[in-house]
């Protein structure tokens, strides 16, 4: 019997830090607006860092939606995959990327790391401490959750 693809679908980001809540804020819009298939795990990280760990374990597909730092204006979004990843966050991605370097870099060396990543972002426009998007992360969410999910549809887990 085959097994089950295994996806894990990772949301990071702080909800009091305006745009940096954009992954954690798309996830979770997944979680209530969709089902997905087995083998597919919809997570809010948060800012968990290391503590994620284990939630890597046996994962194929690891889809990471940050808010991401490229330089670019505010809301313009970016897909990173494979080695791109890493090399990104030795110098810029997101407000907490040393969380996510740290624990990419941990779950390679345990021999865990999955198979296949790709990090859907967005540029953030305010990172100061507040609940609300700027202008232009909000109207770029939208286009943000439909990359996220015609990637997810390209892996053969699109939701039902």
């Amino acid at each position: 019997m085959k097994r089950i693809e295994s996806i894990l679908v990772l949301g990071l980001g702080n909800l009091v830090m305006s745009d940096d809540s954009a992954g954690v804020r798309i996830v979770q819009g997944l979680m209530e607006r969709y089902r997905f298939p087995d083998g597919v795990t919809i997570l809010d990280g948060g800012t968990l860092g290391l503590d994620l760990l284990p939630y890597l374990e046996d994962v194929d597909r690891l889809l990471v939606i940050d808010a991401v730092e490229t330089g670019s204006s505010a809301g313009t979004l970016v897909r990173l995959a494979g080695e791109e990843i890493p090399l990104a966050l030795a110098t810029k991605v997101s407000p907490h990327q040393m969380g996510l370097k740290d624990l990419l870099t941990v779950a390679d060396l345990q021999g865990y790391a999955p198979g296949e990543m790709v990090l859907w972002g967005v540029q953030p426009g305010s990172i100061e401490m507040d609940m609300e998007l700027s202008r232009e992360v909000a109207l770029a969410l939208p286009l943000l959750e439909e990359m996220v999910l015609q990637e997810l549809a390209a892996w053969g887990a699109a939701p039902g």
